[in-house]
């Protein structure tokens, strides 16, 4: 190139880095980004070519070709600006690095400030933050929240939407947004933002559809009201009536006939929803719950009949108000001393007091919100306890406190709740209703569903292990199983058998010493019910032996000796999946170790017929049980031989080969087929020629 040229190409090369400079002192941080990356590569260029010159001028050198000295001078200038920038990028990294542990500072600052309650101090703090790092998501959805807590919903949007330039997919900016319009009642706009939650991450999806409710319930209470307003205005004759009433209702020191008889009034005043909207915006909670006479009413526990008759009317009045009303429930259940007066009236000794707490109860059991209301404002486990005790009343009490414990056992919060102290706080209930049948005898229905409740809890693995690790509780659950086989018990009720055969089915899945400990009691009453006529009651009963006897060695001899072997051949004869499934397991456990299990199948199963044809079964459960059975008995002199008429060798081989999803069958199938073979010597060459012995070389895996 000639020296003009050089010339010009370093001045273009000025040019370019000062405009680097200028960018990377810009206080855009997408500017800064971009003027970093072309720093970076303008160095890599430059070095390259500095690196080609370098190599070129010693082969000049070496030739005596001398270059112009602008050329060199132009080169050391290049090569000045080469280091000048790697200085100021390098600096410039420093200095982000120290804005973004100033930043983390101050954020932990903020954070600090919001805990404590001085939402105007943690603002400070982000704003700060953000002074010295502009990109840093975090500190403007922090601000967003402090903002809200204030009540300065607009500026709380702005920072979630830079939140959201910082990072498109941050859901907690879109959480905020959605706070801060729904406050200023832009509903759509809020449904929108939390819509948006889901698309973000899918799994969030019940979060998203609290806030999507919570923005329905705002926008039908704003409704309501505004309706209720019009109506007010207009002098419409109810919501006249209404203002009226808790007018009077507002006078105090009055004669307790005197809040009743207006209350009753109120009743029937309040027909729809406007009407509930209209007790609420009229202060209706306030005058009737702060009355010193209404509240004294609703604790007594010795009251006349005038304060019954008043604690009767209060009862109404709640249940009116807050049917399919969710703010007026939340309202009424968030107020001071309704939790305790809600369990004083449930343990009244006026069976109509009880019961219409219950309704009252039902009210909010019937809907999600409502279940989350109770289970929030009221202690679950006192909640639990009052309803169990409730179950022996008549006259539709125990159906109510059914209905709400069945409700409030579907959620998952209740379960959250009692999965670390289950033992403690609800399994004394549940074993003081098994304990005390004769509580339940005119509710028997409620019993059973009391039953299921249960059964339902255990199949929570955190409920079931406390639960089947309570021997008090075990204990209880025998009990009743003697109580359903005692002559007293009526033959129309052993659907208490079932239910609680059932429970004891799902707790024996547990291992644990508990088991082990009761395993002799459990079985003695399953083996008796193995003759009973119920199929349903026979197939648990098989159940609970499969799953207690592999935990419990006595159980095991005690269940031989009691000629449990005949009995489930009998039923293995009989078929039916579920019972032969239990029953080939049963079998093997018995076979594994004694050896008079082994003599008995022998015995009462002539030539093993209805084993091997359990061999040809579709079910891989029962095929593998039986595999293991058949491989326990080969042990018995001459056993083996008894089949050689039989495919038994070609059945075993095509378990052992096969590709059943459970490799336990595969395993069995392999075990039981050298054991027959070792027995046997004629098998051998039979599985020579089918190619078994690389069948059960293939299966060692499993062995293993």
């Amino acid at each position: 190139m000639s020296e003009d040229q050089n010339l010009e190409k370093f001045l273009m090369d000025v040019d370019e880095i000062s405009d680097i400079l200028q960018c990377l002192n810009s206080e855009d941080t997408s500017t800064q980004e971009r003027a970093i990356l072309r720093a970076d590569q303008k160095c890599a260029f430059l070095t390259k070519k500095k690196d080609d010159q370098d190599g070129t001028r010693t082969k000049m050198n070496r030739t005596l070709i001398n270059g112009s000295s602008t050329s060199s001078k132009s080169e050391m200038s290049q090569d000045s600006f080469i280091a000048l920038l790697e200085k100021d990028a390098s600096e410039r990294a420093e200095k982000i690095n120290q804005n973004k542990a100033l930043a983390n500072a101050l954020k932990d600052r903020g954070n600090q400030a919001f805990a404590q309650g001085n939402y105007e101090t943690a603002i400070q703090h982000y704003s700060d933050g953000l002074e010295q790092l502009k990109d840093m998501q975090v500190l403007y959805t922090n601000r967003a929240l402090a903002y809200i807590k204030l009540e300065k919903y607009d500026n709380a949007i702005s920072d979630c939407e830079w939140a959201l330039k910082c990072d498109d997919k941050c859901a907690k900016a879109y959480v905020h947004m959605g706070k801060a319009h729904l406050a200023l009642k832009h509903y759509e706009e809020a449904r929108q933002c939390y819509k948006k939650i889901t698309d973000i991450d899918d799994t969030k999806e019940k979060l998203a559809k609290g806030y999507l409710n919570q923005v329905d319930l705002q926008e039908k209470k704003d409704t309501q009201e505004q309706k209720a307003l019009e109506d007010l205005q207009a002098g419409a004759e109810d919501a006249v009536s209404i203002a009226q009433l808790l007018t009077k209702l507002s006078k105090a020191e009055q004669n307790p006939l005197y809040y009743s008889g207006g209350i009753q009034l109120l009743v029937q005043a309040i027909k729809d929803c406007t009407a509930q909207t209209l007790f609420r915006t009229n202060n209706g909670f306030n005058i009737i719950g702060a009355n010193c006479i209404i509240e004294r009413s609703l604790f007594s526990t010795q009251m006349d009949e005038t304060e019954a008759d008043l604690c009767l009317s209060v009862l109404s009045l709640w249940d009116i108000v807050c049917r399919e009303n969710e703010e007026n429930q939340r309202l009424l259940i968030i107020r001071p001393n309704v939790n305790n007066q809600i369990f004083a009236m449930l343990t009244s000794p006026i069976a109509e007091i009880q019961k219409k707490t219950l309704t009252l109860l039902n009210v909010y059991s019937s809907t999600e919100e409502g279940r989350i209301l109770l289970l929030k404002h009221l202690r679950p486990s006192r909640l639990f306890e009052s309803l169990i005790k409730c179950v022996p009343f008549k006259d539709g009490g125990a159906r109510a406190a059914m209905d709400i414990l069945c409700s409030l056992t579907q959620e998952e919060r209740f379960l959250s709740y009692f999965r670390t102290n289950f033992s403690s706080e609800i399994l004394p209930s549940f074993t003081y209703l098994l304990r005390n049948p004769h509580l339940v005898e005119a509710n028997i229905e409620e019993y059973l569903r009391s039953l299921t409740v249960m059964g339902h809890l255990t199949e929570d693995g955190a409920i079931r292990r406390q639960m089947a690790g309570s021997l008090h509780f075990w204990d209880s659950c025998i009990l009743t199983v003697d109580e359903c086989n005692s002559p007293a018990f009526e033959e129309g009720n052993q659907n208490i058998l079932v239910a609680i055969l059932g429970l004891m089915f799902n707790l024996s899945r547990e291992i644990n010493s508990e088991v082990k400990e009761q395993g002799v009691e459990i079985s003695k009453r399953c083996l008796l019910l193995l003759s009973h006529k119920d199929g349903i009651i026979i197939t648990r009963a098989v159940g609970i032996l499969s799953r207690v006897l592999p935990q419990c060695s006595a159980a095991v001899e005690l269940s031989i000796q009691q000629g449990i072997i005949k009995k489930l051949i009998k039923l293995l004869q009989a078929g039916g999946k579920k019972t032969s499934q239990y029953a080939t397991k049963v079998l093997a456990v018995c076979t594994r170790d004694q050896t008079q299990a082994r003599k008995e199948v022998f015995k009462y199963d002539k030539n093993f017929g209805t084993l091997v044809t359990l061999l040809r079964s579709e079910d891989e459960i029962i095929v593998g049980n039986t595999a293991l059975c058949l491989g326990n008995c080969f042990d018995l002199p001459g056993a083996a031989s008894t089949l050689l008429q039989t495919d038994i060798l070609k059945l075993l081989l095509t378990h052992a080969g096969g590709d059943s999803k459970r490799p336990s069958v595969q395993r069995n199938a392999a075990i039981a087929l050298g054991k027959l073979c070792c027995a046997e010597p004629r098998y051998r060459m039979q599985l020579r020629e089918l190619h078994g012995i690389e069948i059960l070389n293939s299966c060692m895996k499993y062995i293993k």
